[in-house]
């Protein structure tokens, strides 16, 4: 089969080598043309996916995947095109931004050709591919759907760093406009995918037919809106337990022997592409849903709520010297995505704090793009804050930090032992 998709970075890539490693003629298409180069040299372009850089340099050598970016190139001769374009949600008002999904779908339709299966994997608000993408593409492309093509919403389930596992672990979810297009999906997907077996499912794990593309639209965004209230209620409680002197781990570790509890853990910030992101997504078309709001923003409220607690602790953080450990959203992932650090930053520079950013997997190049000053173990620091759970800074100590006098720690992650003689808290413990 001939296979296209559009947009090759972390989730798009290792999807289209899924694809080719199961023996089909693969073309991504991206515009970033550094991406491109580099996948065509059969070479990882970003760390910390898990077998990645040896299934891409196996199958770019066999001839079944390569990259452009040029659409005229990829689209014509595809029988299944797969688009995987990141969907924005702007910070101001917390409404999606369509902007770069409707110029690659304005790009692929103008070349769509009769007989294409047309699968969209970005989350989406629910209606989206019904009421958004089936037109857009039938008056572009001159086509009908469900005659001419099939259009279907399936989305990614993955987690980055273990993609390919989450690919055989997880069912994959199908939402089509109509029967055949529901079956030309299945057809699909079960051409590129293999799964685990699981007897813990109530169907055989595989390819599962939710009915329509609106039940699998609210699926995506329940499962990770799910994440995000469960977050902030565990927020709450370890908020509480500040007031109270309570460890709320010992809490959680113990409410969660109940196979009816399954409290998440509380912490700094929740960034990334999904969970900080997707709920925004859900609101947009059930703006009533207050409980996911009320989550949501406590989840937001997080980093200023640390830097309250240093500042009850330190007094005035004028000209005090604080390190933030972690720029990253999650330890192990070189990303920034709704990243906590920002806001932290933000909120320790209006109190007049004199801060410097530190993380393994960011040069000090990159970390000035970002507006940061870089900080290298060593140097002095009054206060520092973790917000990024690295492995690395599971072993960190103060004497990494001459004249440290407080310990934030964001994540819970940092062993009391260690840092025995310097006042520490992590958020509810």
């Amino acid at each position: 089969m001939k296979i296209t998709v559009v947009a090759t970075g972390k989730i798009g890539l290792p999807l289209a080598v899924q694809y080719a490693s199961e023996g089909h003629e693969v073309i991504g298409v991206d515009l970033n043309a550094n991406l491109v180069d580099s996948i065509n040299r059969g070479v990882e372009p970003f760390p910390g996916e898990a077998g990645l850089a040896e299934m891409l340099a196996e199958q770019v050598a066999a001839g079944r995947l390569r990259a452009t970016t040029d659409y005229a190139e990829a689209i014509p001769n595809a029988e299944a095109i797969v688009i995987v374009v990141p969907l924005l949600v702007d910070e101001e008002h917390g409404k999606p931004d369509f902007a770069w999904m409707d110029a690659a779908t304005r790009s692929f339709a103008e070349l769509l050709r009769p007989g294409t299966l047309v699968s969209y994997e970005t989350t989406l608000p629910v209606g989206t591919t019904r009421g958004r993408w089936k037109p857009m593409i039938e008056e572009i492309s001159g086509l009908r759907e469900g005659e001419d093509f099939h259009l279907v919403f399936s989305p990614e389930r993955v987690f980055s760093g273990r993609i390919f596992a989450d690919l055989r672990k997880y069912p994959k979810l199908v939402g089509a406009l109509n029967q055949a297009g529901a079956e030309r999906a299945i057809a699909f997907y079960e051409s590129v995918l293999a799964f685990d077996e699981r007897d813990d499912l109530s169907q055989a794990n595989g390819v599962w037919d939710m009915g329509s593309a609106e039940a699998a639209e609210l699926a995506k965004l329940a499962e990770t809106t799910y994440r995000d209230v469960n977050i902030g209620l565990a927020n709450q409680f370890a908020r509480f337990a500040d007031t109270a002197d309570i460890d709320i781990y010992k809490v959680i570790e113990a409410c969660n022997t109940q196979p009816f509890s399954h409290i998440h853990r509380p912490g700094i910030a929740v960034g990334g592409h999904c969970i900080p992101v997707y709920p925004k997504l859900y609101l947009s078309t059930d703006p009533e849903a207050s409980i996911v709001r009320t989550a949501r923003e406590y989840n937001e409220s997080m980093p200023e709520y640390v830097v309250g607690r240093v500042e009850q602790m330190m007094g005035a953080l004028t000209g005090v010297k604080v390190a933030v450990l972690g720029a990253a959203y999650r330890g192990g992932v070189k990303e920034t995505a709704v990243s906590g650090v920002f806001p932290l930053v933000a909120a320790l520079i209006a109190r007049g704090a004199e801060v410097t950013v530190h993380d393994p997997l960011f040069a000090d190049d990159e970390l000035a793009r970002f507006g940061f000053v870089a900080h290298e173990l060593g140097q002095p620091a009054d206060v520092v804050i973790l917000q990024t759970d690295h492995a690395m800074y599971r072993e960190i100590g103060p004497n990494e930090f001459p004249g440290v006098k407080l310990l934030a720690d964001g994540r819970n992650i940092t062993d009391p032992a260690v840092w025995k003689g310097v006042p520490r808290f992590a958020v509810g413990a």
